[in-house]
């Protein structure tokens, strides 16, 4: 018995050990919660110009997306994310997209391919490189697409909400609720957000 609890600690502490190396394990407890303070990023934009959040000197806050090319997820909601943009940018909420996903795993997730399908989809709003991923476990991300909704304070951007774009990713006609439009719209108004984390619905974040 003793021999069996032995090799299943060393088992357990090799899986732990490999996961922080690789600077990848994202658990229930890791990540950002609603009320912490995002930590400020540098990543580089289709334009081939680094992006962080305090190039935004106007803005109110942050619509965070993580997304990619080649989660039928993703792509079923490239419009929607657009949407969103052109809804909210100049009302102080901009898109930062962000491609999280190991382009050695996923090569239709590289640089080339994100520029070939911004130019495509004609993208209003960055898509940034997650180079090294090392900004995404830091948010607690795991799906593609996972929304993180940050509002500027004094304190810094404080995340607001996290989870889903909506409730119905097969059907934008079909939506009854709209979580991310629902948060943003409360921030505006001064208002509660009712639904400030709801499960994300996507891909896995290939690592």
């Amino acid at each position: 018995m003793k021999t069996i609890k032995k090799t299943a600690f060393v088992l357990i502490a090799i899986f732990m050990l490999s996961a922080f190396a690789n600077k990848t394990f994202v658990g229930p407890n890791h990540g950002y919660h609603i009320g912490d303070i995002a930590t400020d990023f540098s990543l580089e934009n289709i334009d081939g110009k680094k992006v962080s959040l305090s190039d935004y000197k106007k803005a109110k806050g942050f619509i965070v997306v993580f997304t990619c090319n080649t989660c039928p997820y993703a792509v079923a909601y490239e419009d929607r994310v657009e949407a969103l943009n052109k809804k909210y940018a100049d009302k102080g909420y901009p898109v930062i997209a962000i491609m999280p996903n190991n382009t050695d795993v996923k090569p239709g997730d590289n640089m080339e391919a994100m520029k070939a399908r911004a130019k495509a989809k004609g993208f209003t709003f960055p898509y940034l490189m997650d180079e090294g991923q090392k900004i995404y476990p830091q948010f607690g991300a795991t799906k593609t697409p996972h929304v993180y909704v940050l509002e500027k304070t004094k304190k810094g951007n404080q995340v607001k909400y996290i989870g889903a774009i909506d409730d119905n990713y097969q059907d934008a006609e079909a939506v009854n609720t709209k979580y991310v439009e629902n948060a943003v719209d409360a921030l505006l108004f001064g208002k509660e957000i009712k639904e400030k984390k709801t499960r994300a619905i996507g891909c896995s974040i290939k690592v």
